[in-house]
């Protein structure tokens, strides 16, 4: 089998990184979250006279040749007052910004899979459409015996947003999973 290679740089040097960051506009702990390091990593970088290797010599390229991936991946301002941060194992699929009082919804999908989306192809649900979504991510209001696990689960009565907030919206034929953030 034939080797593959790739053009990816070995290593970076100090002021390619502070290059990269002024121009994304990022100060030292924005470029930290980005990256997944600690600020004291990037401080270290941006002051070393030594060449920099690891993953962040590909980060690099890619948002080089991309730099509205940043604006992609960047989290939204928060809305409305409740957040569900909608998971596939440790990757956020989509953010769903809620407003119950005045029942309005807003969302910002992280990938283009219909599959891993909250909403599938929806881009704009409704509160009925989110009261659905919460619906299927908790066992059923008719099951068989759903006042013992109510009970198990401390939660006076059926409610889909208080079921999610004791088991995470986890159920047993998947790896979706939702993170409420009020």
């Amino acid at each position: 089998m034939k080797t593959r290679k790739f053009i990816t740089p070995n290593s970076i040097g100090a002021k390619e990184i502070k290059i990269l960051r002024n121009k994304l506009g990022m100060t030292q702990a924005e470029f930290a979250l980005f990256c997944n390091v600690s600020k004291p990593t990037v401080e270290r970088w941006e002051t070393s006279d030594k060449k920099i290797s690891g993953p962040v010599t590909l980060l690099a390229q890619i948002v080089l040749r991309q730099p509205e991936i940043v604006e992609q991946l960047m989290l939204p301002e928060k809305k409305y007052p409740l957040r569900l941060w909608y998971y596939y194992l440790d990757t956020v699929c989509t953010i769903i910004d809620v407003d119950i009082i005045n029942q309005r919804v807003s969302i910002k999908n992280y990938t283009d899979n219909l599959i891993y989306r909250a909403f599938g192809r929806n881009e704009h649900p409704t509160f009925a459409d989110y009261e659905e979504f919460l619906r299927s991510r908790c066992f059923p209001e008719e099951r068989d015996k759903m006042k013992l696990m109510l009970r198990e689960l401390d939660i006076p009565f059926y409610d889909p947003l208080m079921i999610i907030e004791k088991t995470d919206g986890r159920m047993a034929e998947d790896d979706f999973w939702i993170k409420i953030e009020r």
